[in-house]
């Protein structure tokens, strides 16, 4: 790496928005997790796709890495720079391009927020689905794959990205396909990028699918005496075809500091939380229908309401569960981890994991996604106790063992990023090599997002 021409040349190229101040470039290091930050050498605000190609390819002819940056809400080292180089911020691309009601279709550059967006397309009467919670930028949604509360009814990323423009690693700019509702002219190189963690291109343009703001929306919330027991509802709600649009498992822990940071009033249960979307007469016979298959499995009855202001109350607090559960426990600092199985081993595959916890003596909230058998472990730490953060490190990686012997994922949304890079052989075998053939040939010199991913030590993967 010969960075000093390079960081000549953006400097005089890009004025203030060109920076090698350490408290910029600690802002663009990891911090929500235990892995240590690790701070570029330089950080650079694009504002277009050319300026991005420019960049790239400047990087490129001196093999500087490039760790593309938008909110910086990941979980997994993502935007960790483990070989220095530049940190390259997207976040001031934030314009929404172009809305297409009649085709469903928005384009956006890739630092508009999830929130930003749903604010414009609402006077469209259209919204954009995927919600992680986070308000995280659209680019870095697409990268890591991400999902969320409604990706039992709307999909994930996966299904609402469309078409993607790409600046690849020798500074090309490529677009991945057309904005027509199907095609099967060539490979599918849009989601070759959508949750590559930007270790095989830049995204600088997203054409994603939105839907029509639903004429009623019903929310509530059911008691169960365990998680099997709510495990076993949702999988009946599923198969008999009700129409839900989230359903979310909090357990006790969780129902505790809900109540106690939002102001529930909530037993300390193991809850679902509930919604529905569509026309108002269906959805209040949907919701009739959940509860009356709740009935035989559940420790109350499944109350809902369509009044917003309720509705947004509880999922105000689903959201807010992170910092609940922080202010539950002073002092401690919280180790997020995800996994995903089939729905069938979810009980499982829960029940495993808190014996594990409580085995260790350790404590742990558990949050999931329990429509699409994704649940996420909150553990909180000391992080001055060497030996506690030792426990939790065993635990997490049990559960990515686990997750991925009864045939699921080892992550269903946080991604891989540094975190779980290690487990990559394990997950996909003989697959990781056809990877690595992938990220070779479009990313010869290592640059995009290095030792991530892929990574398992060798620096030349």
């Amino acid at each position: 790496m010969h960075a000093a021409p390079v960081w000549d040349t953006l400097s005089a190229r890009f004025g203030k928005r060109f920076s090698r101040n350490a408290y910029v470039r600690k802002e663009h290091s990891q911090s929500l997790t235990w892995l240590p930050a690790q701070e570029p050498d330089a950080v650079v605000f694009a504002t277009s796709a050319a300026e991005v190609a420019e960049i790239v390819r400047l990087c490129a002819e001196h093999q500087v890495p490039v760790i593309p940056f938008g909110a910086g809400t990941s979980l997994e080292g993502q935007v960790n720079a483990p070989r220095g180089g530049l940190c390259l911020d997207l976040s001031r691309m934030n314009k929404i391009l172009d809305v297409r009601p009649d085709d469903s279709t928005v384009i956006v550059q890739p630092g508009v927020t999830r929130k930003q967006l749903n604010r414009r397309l609402r006077d469209f009467g259209l919204f954009f689905p995927v919600d992680p919670g986070s308000d995280a930028t659209l680019g870095g949604m697409a990268s890591t794959r991400a999902s969320g509360t409604t990706t039992v009814r709307y999909g994930t990323m996966r299904e609402n990205v469309l078409a993607l423009e790409v600046v690849l690693a020798d500074g090309s700019v490529i677009r991945s396909g057309p904005l027509s509702k199907k095609s099967s002219a060539g490979y599918d190189l849009t989601h070759l990028f959508v949750g590559a963690e930007g270790s095989l291109g830049v995204i600088t343009e997203l054409a994603l699918r939105t839907r029509p703001l639903p004429e009623q929306i019903v929310g509530g919330s059911c008691p169960f005496p365990s998680v099997a027991a709510a495990v076993e509802a949702v999988i009946g709600a599923l198969h008999l075809g009700i129409d839900l649009a989230r359903i979310e498992l909090l357990d006790e822990i969780s129902i505790r500091a809900c109540n106690a940071y939002s102001k529930l009033d909530l037993p300390e249960k193991v809850y679902l939380f509930v919604e529905l979307h569509g026309e108002a007469n269906h959805v209040k016979n949907q919701a009739n229908l959940f509860g009356e298959l709740a009935d035989d499995l559940a420790d109350g009855p499944f109350q809902w309401t369509t009044l917003t202001e309720e509705r947004q109350r509880l999922w105000t607090a689903r959201h807010d569960a992170w910092w609940a559960i922080h202010a539950l426990y002073p002092g401690r600092v919280g180790i997020p981890t995800d996994a995903c199985v089939p729905i069938s081993r979810l009980p499982e595959c829960i029940a495993e994991t808190q014996r594990d916890i409580a085995d260790a003596g350790l404590h742990a909230a558990v949050i999931g996604h329990v429509g699409d058998g994704n649940f996420h472990l909150l553990i909180m730490i000391d992080p001055n106790d060497e030996a506690e953060v030792d426990a939790a490190r065993r635990v997490v990686h049990r559960l990515s063992e686990r997750a991925i012997k009864m045939e699921g994922s080892c992550t269903g949304e946080h991604g891989v990023g540094q975190g779980k890079a290690g487990l990559m052989r394990l997950q996909h075998g003989g697959a990781l090599d056809v990877m690595r053939k992938i990220k070779r040939a479009l990313d010869p010199y290592h640059i995009l997002n290095p030792q991530k991913m892929l990574f398992d030590g060798d620096a030349t993967k």
